[in-house]
């Protein structure tokens, strides 16, 4: 008899644990909350973007709304189970060799780089340098073959570059996107608008301040974009209200804040810098011209032989892997807002 209890008693611990098991890969559901994104959210669940965009049957992962109920997707028990143990990197070739990246000003100014890069070095035992200029330069000095690798955020641009042989093995490592910020006064009357194209008509049209980069940067180019989607083409020498600054992110946002003038920069330096821009704030955002994808691109080795290929395509890997993913993810600025969503496919 007291053989039969334990035996139902240990039929009744399986079933317990099964069930527990059955429970922690189940479906679960989220409400969306202000400041979420697809990306963060998956993040959260340890579960990717597109897995719960497939399943919400969401057509544009860039949208979703506040109070929104989403179906989160349960881990597979093969992904939950597998081995956490540190696999050996096999640094052959990389181990005290020295990485150049040529990047965006935006993953220098925001900090980034700054746990990106060590969290590199340690892993492989490289010697990582990097300049940050706009991504139409960081793409310049990849032609001269004076960079491995390239961290940059200007698609079109970025195309051209590995069409002419310059560049292979993109991949996509991140996303944020752009907001139009300018003075609290808003002389323009944008604040609040849908559209990123009629915001900046109607900044053309009222003469207010504009400031643009005017660097052949990412932002530059993004910027130019949603002129030619407002039918506009300013300049600074017939229209005195745009000012060409020529100047990095970091440097153009203190330029707006002192001048109280309107321009375009990425969510993730706004949101490192807001808080020493007193007289700006955000006016228009959502738009879907407005979204910003990184991409990392190796130096063609072929063309530019002295490069570093072995370190360039390990920062690749790392960038894009679970590890680096992670820590992209988990950067944040003082008020424990995301700057950058982990986009890696």
């Amino acid at each position: 008899m007291k053989k039969s209890r334990k035996t139902v008693s240990v039929l009744l611990t399986i079933l317990m644990s099964l069930a527990c098991i059955n429970f922690a890969f189940a479906d679960s559901t989220y409400t969306v909350k202000y400041g979420d994104t697809l990306g963060k959210i998956a993040l959260k669940y340890g579960v990717t973007y597109q897995e719960i965009a497939k399943v919400n049957k969401i057509a544009n992962v860039n949208r979703i709304t506040v109070g929104q109920k989403l179906v989160i997707p349960s881990k597979t028990a093969a992904t939950a189970v597998k081995q956490t143990a540190a696999t050996k990197v096999d640094t052959t070739g990389i181990k005290g060799t020295k990485l150049r990246i040529a990047t965006t000003t935006s993953t220098n100014d925001t900090g980034l780089l700054d746990v990106l890069v060590p969290a590199f070095d340690k892993k492989y035992g490289t010697k990582t340098d990097w300049v940050s200029v706009g991504s139409g330069e960081a793409m310049e000095i990849g032609k001269r073959g004076d960079a491995d690798v390239l961290l940059v955020h200007s698609p079109a641009a970025e195309k051209t570059f590995i069409s002419e042989g310059h560049g292979i093995n993109r991949q996509d490592v991140m996303y944020n996107y752009y907001y139009i910020v300018g003075p609290k006064a808003d002389p323009a009357k944008v604040k609040g608008l849908k559209s990123a194209s009629d915001a900046l008509k109607a900044v053309a049209q009222s003469k207010s301040t504009f400031l643009s980069r005017a660097d052949k940067s990412g932002t530059h180019s993004k910027e130019l974009t949603i002129w030619k989607a407002a039918g506009l083409a300013p300049t600074g020498a017939s229209d005195k209200w745009y000012k060409e600054a020529g100047l990095g992110m970091g440097d153009l946002l203190t330029m707006a804040n002192e001048t109280k003038g309107y321009t375009l920069v990425d969510s993730g330096t706004w949101g490192a810098m807001k808080d020493k821009l007193p007289n700006l704030e955000i006016m228009v955002q959502g738009d879907k011209i407005l979204f910003n994808p990184y991409g990392v691109i190796t130096v063609n080795p072929t063309k530019h032989t002295g490069t570093n290929a072995k370190a360039a395509k390990a920062f690749t890997e790392f960038i894009t892997s679970d590890e680096g993913q992670k820590i992209i993810g988990d950067f944040v600025n003082k008020n424990g807002q995301n700057l950058f969503i982990p986009d890696a496919k």
